[in-house]
């Protein structure tokens, strides 16, 4: 279903983060919707998105947090669309700091359902992670619940207009949160610290990313889990990439830590439909045969995961990607390659 996006109030918190910064821009750009709506705790960071050029007639700034189920609802008067971006993401930190990781990403994607709910938002997505898959780590936990807290909170919706869907992907290249950052404030010292030699990662950029969530939204019936198809690349590859001259240190597997990662589960497989660009995982209580999408259903046992993928970046691959990186230019998606992943 196509969104005419003239007439959308669209809220993002979280929007002062990587992928909320590339979100917003996308939108602004290529797709003018009538309200932008910057839904973040940093009043610093705002700031600097403003003087960035982030400062046009219909975007608004709103400081808050997802914890502050009051200040949500107040934000969300008015808006048809959301996307729900804000998050505790760094792994460490989420196993110092538990509790604190639940009241964000578990506690705070409630207060966003219930606010959702309250104004009759249209339509809702939450981006999820690879780590959500199998999870090791607290923050693939929290972010296993915030799932299936989107995925259930369709039934509440019974009888609205609100739908709520989720967006799972790969780590993100260019983010703060990526290891790119540590990698080249360590090569300054000579040296570069990396977990396991044989770990692997699906990565996707920012760009591509900011697209798929404006599909997503054009596509959700409600209740679904979108994945893009991404390119895996091996750990030790980028770091050679980023530092090429450095010594490395081998740090070993840390908790919450996994060698690869997976996007789809063999578990997931019996309710995913694959499409050329992407696998939509839609709600266990859906049927096959309600013909939500016509995609064609993964085969027995399948797996998407970053060791297995039949898509790699080479290292050619990731220096081109580091040096547009360096040089502040978009960099262009890697082309998905049409030949069936799947054996059928």
């Amino acid at each position: 279903m196509k969104i005419d996006w003239s007439k959308q109030v669209v809220m993002v918190t979280g929007g002062t983060g990587s992928f909320g910064r590339k979100f917003i821009e996308i939108l602004l750009n290529e797709y003018g919707p009538r309200t932008l709506i910057v839904f973040s705790r940093d009043e610093l960071k705002q700031s600097e998105m403003r003087s960035a050029g982030f400062d046009q007639p219909h975007l608004r700034y709103v400081v808050g947090d997802v914890r502050d189920p009051r200040r949500l609802e107040q934000a969300m008067s008015g808006v048809t669309l959301v996307v729900h971006a804000a998050a505790l993401k760094q792994v460490p930190v989420g196993e110092d700091n538990p509790f604190e990781a639940v009241q964000t990403n578990v506690l705070g994607c409630k207060n966003v359902i219930e606010a959702a709910l309250s104004r009759g938002v249209h339509r809702v997505l939450t981006l999820s992670t690879d780590k959500a898959v199998n999870p090791v780590s607290v923050y693939g936990a929290t972010k296993l619940c915030a799932e299936r807290m989107f995925v259930k909170a369709n039934e509440s919706a019974e009888g609205q207009e609100t739908r709520f869907s989720c967006v799972r992907s790969g780590n993100f290249l260019g983010s703060r949160s990526s290891v790119i950052p540590r990698f080249l404030e360590q090569k300054k010292q000579g040296k570069i610290t990396v977990t396991d030699a044989r770990m692997t990662r699906f990565w996707i950029t920012l760009d591509r990313a900011a697209q798929f969530v404006v599909r997503a939204f054009e596509g959700m019936q409600g209740g679904e889990v979108f994945v893009p198809k991404a390119p895996s690349m091996r750990l030790l590859d980028l770091a050679q990439t980023v530092a090429p001259n450095c010594r490395i240190e081998w740090l070993g597997l840390r908790p919450g830590e996994k060698l690869h990662e997976v996007l789809v589960s063999a578990d997931e497989g019996h309710y995913t439909a694959e499409f050329n660009d992407m696998f939509v995982i839609q709600s266990p209580q859906a049927s096959r045969s309600q013909g939500k999408f016509d995609g064609v259903p993964v085969a027995e046992g399948f797996s998407y995961a970053s060791n297995t993928n039949r898509e790699w970046l080479t290292a050619d691959d990731l220096h081109r990607c580091i040096e547009a990186l360096h040089a502040a230019q978009p960099v262009p998606p890697k082309a998905i390659t049409t030949e069936p992943i799947i054996q059928r």
